[in-house]
């Protein structure tokens, strides 16, 4: 006896097929999957580890993966990179807390950019149609480790943000990734040898440390302002330009 077919679906669980594989829903996949994370996270409080240290009886290796690890996914969730760089240093010292957070940062910007451009690149591309945004687009995807090396190096670019939005770009993994591990390592190691050395702030290495995080931060505040004041001007002058009516 021949088996019967299965019924072929009919038109609604067609559309609801169609609807579930949408951009926009997977879009919407990914905001709560964020929410989610960010919910956790807040539940968590991974700040605690800054004065509570590492749990007794977990092997030190161990210690090290699972906080590279939950680096990276509270990287992911917007928990600012600086405060679980502090907390690298504070809990494994120069060395050990620099490679862990610079592990946990690669981790957390893969994770970003891989759902992003997953789940939301389908969705938000079509949306690129103000000229700064088609502007970013184009530096993103023709010059992409040049660009993501810049973002990375610039202190006031918030990290989470930067991922997801240059998942909507063409800029490549490899390039991505790569732009990463070299843009923050400077930053990350200077935040975390301030945490390995809290303890005594008046040593060289932490006042290194923090002059070089004052530094980078006025150095930042400052292109800002100049880019603010170049875009200013060229809005003058266009509107000077245009004939009156």
């Amino acid at each position: 006896m021949h088996e019967s077919a299965a019924p072929a679906p009919g038109p609604t669980e067609r559309r609801l097929v169609r609807a579930l594989a949408s951009p926009w829903s997977r879009l919407a996949l990914l905001v709560l999957i964020v929410a989610g994370a960010v919910a956790t996270v807040l539940a968590c409080h991974p700040e605690r580890l800054l004065s509570g240290g590492l749990p007794t009886g977990v092997p030190y290796g161990l210690a090290f993966v699972l906080f590279a690890g939950a680096y990276g996914l509270c990287t992911a969730a917007f928990v600012p990179r600086p405060v679980l760089s502090v907390a690298a240093g504070t809990l494994f010292g120069t060395q050990a807390g620099a490679v862990a957070a610079l592990l946990g940062t690669v981790l957390g910007s893969a994770v970003s950019f891989g759902l992003a451009r997953l789940l939301g690149q389908r969705a938000l591309r079509p949306l690129l149609r103000a000229r700064w945004l088609r502007a970013a687009d184009r530096q993103l995807s023709r010059h992409g480790f040049r660009s993501m090396l810049a973002v990375r190096l610039f202190p006031g670019v918030p990290f989470a943000a930067a991922n997801y939005c240059a998942a909507v770009s063409r800029v490549g993994w490899g390039p991505f990734l790569l732009a990463t591990a070299l843009g923050s390592a400077p930053s990350t190691t200077a935040y975390v040898i301030a945490g390995s050395h809290a303890a005594s702030p008046g040593s060289p290495a932490f006042v290194a440390a923090v002059a070089f995080i004052a530094i980078t931060g006025l150095a930042a505040v400052l292109v800002a302002w100049r880019r603010r004041g170049r875009a200013f001007a060229a809005t003058g002058r266009q509107r000077a330009s245009r004939p009156a009516s």
